[in-house]
């Protein structure tokens, strides 16, 4: 966690000190939103690519798990979802508002012991599969569940037009939960920030209650952030030389990361 008055703070000193203007409450939350979502997918996107590195290297292999430790923190969500209609539809969009990636899908069907991890398949090997396996009834094809994740789909069976991102289960659980269940284990995007306040002699004050929500990265993130929300507000508010101020500290932290 990193304490959300504290990063509004520096940004205002630097903006102040540069005598840049003042950005507002509502300018800030907007920024805060949108540089904690920024730091956060380039998590993803460097891990991809450590990842690619060949060899054993221990300084990639460091690289590695310091990312997947600050992921962690967003890997252990878990939602039951209900299934749209008889042919395996789950409107994962509006069921999970916070889901940034599926890690896993997870069914039990009536009657078995056990829950089963259902595998992803692409369209094409999800159509064969489907064909294949209605051959040999539900006995053997409910012991390997698959899905297909997909945008905006018609059902091919049922006719319906399901819109956002959806996956389809095969095969397909009852709508009924008492019958069968699925549940899907995720990645979640951060709590959106939010700088509360009220207005005391026409100046906002911060408070620091229940409706106020810090950012839930990783504590070294706290600077990035920081010279982040000033870059954004720079360009938001047409003032280029905090985004050249910005980018002269963000210079200097990596500058001093190397040494």
């Amino acid at each position: 966690m990193i304490d959300i008055n504290t990063v509004y703070q520096k940004v205002l000193a630097i903006a102040n000190k540069e005598q840049r203007g003042y950005i507002t409450p509502q300018e800030f939350n907007l920024f805060a939103d949108h540089a904690q979502k920024e730091i956060f997918e380039q998590y993803f996107y460097d891990l991809n690519q450590f990842k690619r590195i060949p060899g054993n290297d221990s300084n990639y292999a460091d690289m590695v798990d310091y990312l997947e430790d600050k992921i962690s923190v967003f890997t252990d969500s878990q939602r039951d979802v209900t299934i749209l209609d008889d042919y395996g539809f789950i409107d994962v969009m509006h069921e999970i508002e916070d889901l940034y990636r599926i890690t896993q899908v997870v069914v039990k069907y009536s009657g078995a012991d056990d829950t089963v991890v259902a595998e992803q398949l692409n369209q094409k090997d999800f159509s064969a599969h489907t064909k294949l396996m209605r051959r040999f009834g539900d006995g053997q094809s409910k012991k390997r569940p698959v899905y297909l994740k997909s945008g905006n789909v018609e059902g091919a069976l049922s006719g319906h037009t399901y819109k956002g991102f959806n996956i389809q289960v095969f095969p397909f659980p009852s709508s009924d939960i008492s019958v069968d269940q699925v549940k899907i284990f995720y990645t979640r995007f951060p709590k959106k920030p939010n700088w509360n306040y009220q207005i005391i002699n026409e100046k906002p004050f911060f408070l620091n209650d229940d409706n106020s929500q810090n950012f839930e990265l990783h504590q070294s993130e706290e600077s990035e952030l920081v010279y982040r929300i000033l870059a954004l507000a720079g360009v938001h508010l047409e003032k280029p030389q905090l985004v050249q101020t910005a980018m002269a500290l963000e210079g200097a932290k990596v500058s001093q990361e190397k040494i």
